[in-house]
């Protein structure tokens, strides 16, 4: 009796560590379903950021914005109907998210290659990765594994992304929230090397705050008036330097006091708590790649649909 008991308890610990397995992401999971997925997406990244560099900036942002509401998932990606409320619409997502259609040519790439295999969800991932490394910044193993959700939350999109008007008890809270730390929160924020702001974002930080070096100051507002609704969708390089190259110049902007939007130049107050951090990124750029890559992969990992969970769309825009 004794013994059916505890191969009844082995039978089951071995089912549960099954169950836990299975649910994790790996950086080969699609090595036998999908063995061209790598070169297919990044021939098509490329093509993408060749036609317009500022798009790598805008494929990353995508795969930040998905994480971060209700995890990665696919849902940023869902088109609204007049039956289904997605997250495009969202107050951080509106006239703001962009590159939907380089993610419709990618699934398709992808579609032709393997179909119904990889997710929306892991080709956002995969796609973030490939973006940094083709503007010049670390490489890294992404992981796999995850799966696309059936629905998505504007209502969570709206709490869940962090705006330009956080203040650093705010960041470090809501990353905190999402098992990222502090150092991971600012070596993340340094994706703002690389993009574009709209004028809506930094309209009160040009004219208001006295943080912010003066020439910057006078070089944004002649192109961002003070009125709001007249040139909100303007647009300026969060890093004036390099916008374009994956560097550590959004640091060394942030000592300077030349940070773009409220929420970057709260990460560099000269007497807060990760000045530090910023210092030591801005003197070694590659202390900042590694961090940079180490904490990409952990917000991968933000709650992921795996195993029998969510689907694999056909179409990113919508479920099945």
């Amino acid at each position: 009796m004794a013994s059916s008991s505890f191969i009844a308890i082995l039978t089951f610990a071995f089912l549960l560590f099954m169950g836990t397995t299975s649910a994790q992401l790996s950086t080969n999971f699609y090595s036998n379903s999908c063995p061209r997925l790598f070169s297919t997406v990044k021939s098509t990244v490329q093509s993408a950021i060749k036609n317009e560099a500022r798009m790598g900036a805008s494929l990353l942002r995508l795969h930040f914005h998905d994480c971060f509401v209700n995890g990665c998932d696919g849902s940023v990606l869902l088109d609204d109907t007049a039956n289904f409320t997605g997250e495009k619409n969202a107050v951080p997502n509106q006239n703001s998210v962009r590159g939907f259609n380089v993610i419709d040519n990618i699934k398709s790439a992808v579609e032709n290659a393997c179909p119904g295999v990889v997710s929306c969800a892991d080709i956002l991932a995969i796609t973030a990765r490939d973006s940094v490394v083709i503007l010049g910044g670390p490489g890294w193993n992404v992981k796999l594994g995850r799966r696309d959700a059936r629905t998505a939350s504007q209502a969570a999109a709206n709490n869940s992304i962090p705006p330009p008007t956080s203040n650093l008890n705010q960041l470090i809270s809501r990353f905190s929230a999402l098992g990222l730390s502090t150092k991971d929160m600012v070596a993340l924020s340094g994706s703002h090397t690389i993009g574009q702001a709209r004028c809506t974002t930094f309209r009160a930080r040009i004219y208001n705050e006295t943080n912010l070096e003066s020439t910057l100051a006078q070089t944004r507002q002649s192109n961002c008036p003070r009125t709001a609704g007249s040139g909100d969708n303007n647009l300026a390089p969060l890093d004036l330097q390099s916008p374009t190259a994956f560097d550590n110049n959004y640091y060394k902007n942030l000592i300077q006091n030349r940070g773009l939007l409220h929420s970057d130049q709260q990460l560099f107050l000269n007497g807060g708590s990760t000045d530090s951090i910023v210092r030591g990124y801005s003197n070694s750029q590659s202390t900042f790649t590694s961090d940079f890559a180490a904490a990409m992969i952990k917000m991968g990992d933000i709650n992921p649909l795996t195993g029998s969970n969510g689907e694999i769309r056909k179409n990113c825009r919508k479920p099945n």
